[in-house]
């Protein structure tokens, strides 16, 4: 120590140590493993030594401390130095560390051992380089913290009793703890040896065993595994769900033309739309919905007959354009023999006629567009086909009286028609009229006919529609007049035929002659019991087709005739009268 103070070994200083240390004698008598020398007669200090020369440890200043000799240098480790305590006291107490250093003043006296002759030193191991510094200073490693205690007490020595060892012995090699070293002099500063055997009255308490985080690690790693699972599963939910993590862009189209080529069905439709109108009906407790076209400018619009037929007045009929604006409407005139009817709407600016076309220069097979409300969806667009032409069908026939029967030499067609299409127009691609859509087949016998017919009929592609041409003179004529007339021959036809053709009857109605007096049937020569086989040259099988084909013709048409007279052809040629509709 240098005034006090710990002088820190890090490396071996220039003299080595090893020069003025001895090594002790070896035991003679057995007594302990390496027995301490007798300590020298103290030698005269030199007064002009300087005091950094003195052996550390040095208590006094008039003893040095003995010299020691090392033989074999060893490795500088953690491994414990002790002194080895005279034989003669009790090895209880452990071996503690000097604290504080004892002034001279207070050590206690130390009686010279008898002077023995000094073997040779024999040398333990191989000179160390990096030698252990003397015992009592701090060497390499840190020293204990010093631990203040009670001083432990000291046993009387006896007369005889061999002499304590110097205060700062040199240590053993391999040397083991072998119990305490009483205190020199009573001090009340011990030695605390932190590699000892250990202390009987101050013991440490054993270090808390640590608990093991094996288990600690492997339920965090479950735990982390788990979250991850969960947390992936639902990033590839969503990423098989929704295509990926960013937001989804779909090509799309740009905004280019919308204007379509004037014969394509778009286009048809556009041009024909502001001109159809919904109309709606109520009367008699029923209410009925069905679908008309503008006629002209001045509100006249025309419709069926039966789709009007149950207003009571013209204040139960309403008509709605394809704008949504809404009007009232009065009838102008209707026909059942015809199935047409036209009312008329007032005050309602912008109407748009629909122009109309020929039916006579229809062919089969020529596109058509078909525009209507079929149940109450106004505005509706389908297409199709002419599918024939000149097809004989009968509608109505409720009354039973036959009044409410209408004639029809109609157009077929495969654009879908369904309850509510009644009364709209049959468009050719020029978007012009060639028909007024007015009945349907449906599955079943839907007409009326056989048993079985559907309850509530649908389209199955068997559309029907009255000829603009029969429609536009009808509906000039109820503009014009309120009434229809109708072409007729001036026969009665017999309706229970079964042969093929229309059969003139033998008696009419009532009894009466079945060939009208001075009518156009009389002129032309035919009798009762003639069957009509052709009219123009095409088939009639039966006394409705008959009707048909000349209700398909004006008043005054001359009409060419073929029929069978006790099994002879004969060809007859008259001119088409005309009868007042109802």
């Amino acid at each position: 120590m240098n005034n006090g103070k710990p002088n820190w070994w890090s490396r071996p200083s220039n003299t080595p140590e090893a020069a003025r240390i001895s090594t002790p004698p070896p035991a003679e008598d057995g007594d302990g493993d390496f027995p301490l020398p007798a300590p020298r007669p103290p030698a005269a200090p030199d007064p002009a030594a300087p005091a950094e020369s003195r052996p550390a440890g040095d208590l006094t200043e008039t003893a040095p401390a003995p010299a020691f000799e090392v033989s074999e240098p060893r490795p500088l480790t953690a491994e414990p130095l002790t002194a080895e305590p005279p034989a003669s006291v009790p090895q209880t107490a452990p071996a503690v560390e000097l604290t504080k250093p004892v002034p001279a003043a207070e050590a206690a006296p130390v009686a010279p051992a008898p002077e023995t002759p000094a073997a040779a030193p024999v040398p333990l191991h191989a000179p160390d380089e990096y030698r252990t510094p003397p015992y009592g200073e701090p060497g390499p490693w840190a020293p204990a913290p010093p631990v203040q205690r009670p001083p432990a007490p000291v046993p009387p020595q006896q007369q005889g009793a061999v002499p304590p060892a110097p205060a700062h012995p040199h240590p053993q090699p391999h040397a083991h703890p072998q119990g305490p070293v009483p205190p020199q002099g009573g001090s009340p500063w011990t030695q605390y040896d932190p590699w000892g055997a250990g202390d009987p009255g101050f013991a440490f308490e054993p270090a808390p065993a640590k608990k093991s985080r094996k288990g600690l690690a492997v339920a965090g790693a479950l735990v982390f595994a788990l979250v991850t699972g969960v947390i992936g599963g639902g990033i590839g939910a969503y990423v098989e769900r929704n295509g990926g993590l960013t937001t989804v862009e779909l090509p799309q189209a740009e905004a280019g033309d919308t204007d379509r080529a004037p014969e394509s069905v778009a286009g048809i439709a556009a041009s024909a739309l502001p001109g159809v109108v919904t109309l709606h009906v109520r009367g008699s407790g029923s209410s009925g919905t069905g679908t008309g076209f503008v006629l002209d400018t001045k509100g006249h619009i025309l419709t069926n007959n039966h789709v009007v037929d149950g207003a009571s007045s013209s204040e139960d009929i309403s008509v709605t354009f394809s704008s949504g604006e809404t009007a009232r409407a009065k009838l102008v005139g209707k026909d059942t023999g015809y199935d047409l009817a036209v009312v008329q709407v007032t005050g309602v600016s912008g109407l748009k006629p629909l122009p109309l076309g020929n039916s006579d220069n229809v062919r089969v097979g020529d596109p058509v567009v078909a525009i209507g409300a079929p149940f109450d969806l106004s505005n509706t667009v389908t297409s199709g086909i002419i599918s024939a032409k000149e097809r004989p069908i009968t509608a109505g026939g409720e009354k039973g009286d036959g009044s409410d029967i209408s004639y029809v030499d109609a157009l077929q067609t495969d654009a879908p028609i369904n309850p509510g299409n009644s009364g709209g127009p049959l468009l050719d691609s020029k978007a012009r009229v060639i028909g007024i859509n007015s009945a349907i087949r449906a599955a079943g016998g839907g007409s009326g006919e056989g048993e079985g017919a559907a309850s509530q009929p649908g389209s199955i592609g068997l559309g029907f529609a009255i000829p603009i041409n029969q429609g536009k003179r009808v509906a000039e004529e109820l503009i014009n007049t309120g009434k229809a007339t109708h072409p007729v021959i001036g026969v009665s036809l017999d309706m229970q035929f079964n042969g093929d053709g229309a059969r003139v009857g033998e008696k009419g109605k009532d009894g009466s002659a079945s060939v009208t007096a001075g009518g156009p049937a009389a002129k032309a020569g035919l009798r009762p019991g003639d069957v009509i086989t052709k009219v123009d040259g095409q088939r009639v099988h039966n006394g409705e087709e008959l009707i048909v084909k000349i209700r398909a013709h004006r008043p005054g048409d001359k009409l060419e005739l073929t029929l069978t007279r006790d099994g002879k052809e004969l060809t007859k040629t008259l001119t088409l009268g005309s009868s007042q509709g109802t």
